[in-house]
């Protein structure tokens, strides 16, 4: 069969045959036994519903092996057989362009290039899920292939529920994930519901096809890092910066302190994903004994050289070896997915990576002491390092709340409104101020011609429209458009491609439609192919999260979600091609709701309608949200806003003196 007959047939009709489980492949970790005897009967019903009877009594004893052995059903023996990639888009079968577009989203999300574990359907975080299985894979693409412009695909946690009729400018695809009931949204929740296959974890970008690879925290990290070196009035070259974490998010940390000019330190326990992040260029070098890492950077601090180094062990080893050693960390901060602690998300100190997904599985209760012991050993381990000026950070992947909830010393003492932690989340210090309250963050694009010269032709569109804005932009937005212009002149010479022919920048609303009306233009006009627009979700209006997104809302709503709901809502009739809203995103299940959206440019008149209305909805919405909470920043740009269009009129906030409250 054709790789479009393949896409057409869903799931076959005749079984295919069981495949070996591929050990070279980057898998999953265990899941925990959570399920009682009645509800592994239920996730067994629950998974050979999508398969004809007479298939029930050959794959309930495969089903149920795979729930033994993983924690999970995953259906590896419908896994396709082509290799799995973002073709080009003309590859498709399909009735509508815009359904094919996501098709190829979906196949980049899992590409072995890109995805965490990708036969586990799982693109980044440890558990930020495209599907739940397989079947829920064939059949989505089997409906989009079938999709007409009159019709729009709704998704329940992966699984396609079905297509119903709509109109052309309708969402293609409506995609939700984890939206369980507020009392059931705690981990052994997901835990629970993930195994019997009713609901999943989507990440931000993951379980919303708009995930890039690395580049799409690369650029963000990078903002991060220099803008943090900027905080402490330091200059990045032969600066340090400490972290950790290699996985599909955290793989683009060394790789951003490259491009900032400064010294990285990236640990990591996984000598797999540590590898595969070395040959993809993403690092320079892999260390693995600490005296060998001391001298290294010694040297490297000696010379201030701009180099990116992977520490293959635990991070805890390394803040404790350069304490002892007296190396001073300017920077650090730490990117494990402690929004999934107790499921592979972070790894104890002491324990071996073998050692600690085999207690993982089998000893869950003993696994979840060993890292919370681990992270009070950590913040020690940093508190003493800033007691000598290092400038750390949360980075938004709740290291400062698990921590806090093992018991580690990281309150504040004397906590100001909004400040619970001794240390700010980077959203609170730098990329909210600085960039969320402007209108600023992570617009990015998707050439789905596949031809590289296509993304080259939108750098150079991207570069010159910025570069035009920046000479009548106000002083407060200077720093943030010469950042941008930076970076898009050096994405090339970079290689961040990984996947697809992808990029991202940070711009506002002004910069997102005039950007994306260029490349409608250019489509019209023949000198390029469609383009996928996007975001990721961590963006000024995607995203409610106390502890990253909004923690420098200091009004009392930062725990309401009201932003994200209505941001995905005004998206959805505003002309996006799919929208998504999820529970969990990067900083756990229950910790924030966030939503983001796809737009396919055709270089109609139409998507030039929907590039106006949409993108200058998809910014302003969180813009307005942050100026009521009274941020300096946000003021500014809603009040420029309505001055550039007079059919926006949003509700200031009156500002109170002080003085009043003092007796």
């Amino acid at each position: 069969m054709t790789f479009k007959e393949q896409i057409q047939q869903g799931i076959p009709t005749i079984l295919p045959h069981s495949k070996p489980f591929e050990v070279n492949i980057n898998h999953a970790p265990k899941r925990k036994e959570i399920l009682s005897t009645e509800e592994k009967k239920l996730a067994l019903c629950n998974a050979l519903r999508y398969f004809e009877p007479q298939h029930h009594a050959e794959l309930i004893k495969e089903f149920t092996e795979e729930l033994k052995t993983y924690g999970r059903i995953y259906m590896y023996r419908f896994r396709p057989d082509y290799k799995m990639y973002a073709r080009p888009i003309t590859e498709y079968p399909g009735k509508c362009d815009q359904a094919k577009a996501i098709m190829l989203m979906i196949q980049n999300n899992l590409d072995f290039a890109v995805a965490q574990h990708p036969h586990e359907l799982i693109t980044y975080g440890g558990n930020g899920a495209v599907f739940q299985n397989w079947a829920q894979y064939l059949l989505t693409m089997q409906y989009l292939s079938e999709m007409t412009n009159e019709q729009t695909l709704a998704i329940y946690s992966g699984h396609p529920m079905g297509l119903f009729p709509s109109h052309k400018e309708a969402p293609r695809v409506v995609v939700t994930n984890g939206m369980v009931i507020p009392n059931y949204s705690k981990p052994d929740d997901w835990e629970r519901m993930n195994a019997l296959g009713v609901s999943q974890y989507g990440q931000m970008t993951a379980g919303s096809y708009m995930y890039i690879g690395p580049q799409g925290i690369v650029h963000g990290t990078t903002i991060t890092v220099l803008n943090g070196f900027r905080k402490i009035k330091k200059t990045p070259k032969g600066g340090l910066f400490v972290t950790s974490g290699l996985g599909g998010m955290s793989g683009a940390q060394p790789k951003a302190g490259n491009i900032a000019g400064c010294i990285t330190v990236c640990a990591e326990v996984n000598p797999k994903i540590t590898h595969i992040r070395h040959s993809q260029g993403w690092i320079n070098e892999i260390i693995e004994n600490l005296d060998e890492l001391v001298k290294r950077i010694t040297l490297a601090k000696a010379n201030k050289e701009i180099v990116s180094i992977a520490y293959l062990g635990n991070v805890v080893e390394v803040w404790e070896k350069f304490d002892q050693e007296n190396i001073f960390i300017d920077l650090g901060s730490d990117q494990t997915s402690l929004h999934n602690p107790w499921a592979g998300g972070y790894y104890p100190v002491g324990i071996s990576f073998e050692e600690s997904n085999e207690m993982m599985a089998n000893n869950p209760d003993l696994f979840k002491e060993k890292v919370q012991e681990s992270l009070r050993r950590h913040a020690k381990a940093i508190n003493k390092h800033t007691s000598k000026g290092t400038y750390f950070f949360d980075y938004g992947n709740a290291f400062l709340l698990e921590a806090s909830r093992a018991g580690a010393d990281v309150m504040n003492e004397h906590p100001t409104l909004g400040r619970e932690f001794k240390y700010p989340s980077y959203v609170q210090d730098i990329m909210g101020p600085m960039c969320f309250d402007y209108g600023f963050g992570p617009f990015r694009w998707v050439c789905a011609s596949g031809k590289p010269e296509d993304l080259e032709k939108t750098d150079a569109i991207a570069c010159k429209i910025l570069e035009e804005m920046i000479k009548n932009s106000p002083n407060e937005i200077q720093q943030q458009m010469a950042d941008n212009i930076h970076w898009i002149k050096g994405a090339q010479e970079n290689k961040l491609v990984v996947g697809s022919q992808a990029r991202i920048l940070y711009a506002d609303a002004e910069g997102r439609m005039k950007i994306a009306e260029a490349f409608n233009q250019a489509i019209a006009k023949g000198e390029i192919g469609t383009v996928v627009l996007g975001r990721d979700h961590h963006d000024v209006s995607g995203t409610d999260s106390p502890y990253r997104e909004t923690s420098n809302i200091y009004d009392g709503s930062r725990f309401t979600a009201d932003m994200a709901i209505q941001n995905v809502i005004g998206d959805s009739f505003r002309g996006a091609t799919w929208v998504s809203i999820h529970n969990g995103g990067g900083v756990g299940w229950g910790e924030v709701i966030n939503g983001g959206f796809g737009m396919v440019l055709d270089g109609s008149k139409e998507a030039s309608k929907r590039i106006e209305s949409m993108l200058f909805w998809d910014v302003n919405n969180g813009i307005s949200r942050r100026s009521w909470a009274r941020n300096k920043g946000a003021i500014f740009a809603i009040k420029r806003a309505m001055e550039t269009q007079p059919l926006l009129k949003v509700t200031l906030p009156n500002l109170v003196n002080d003085n009043l409250f003092e007796s």
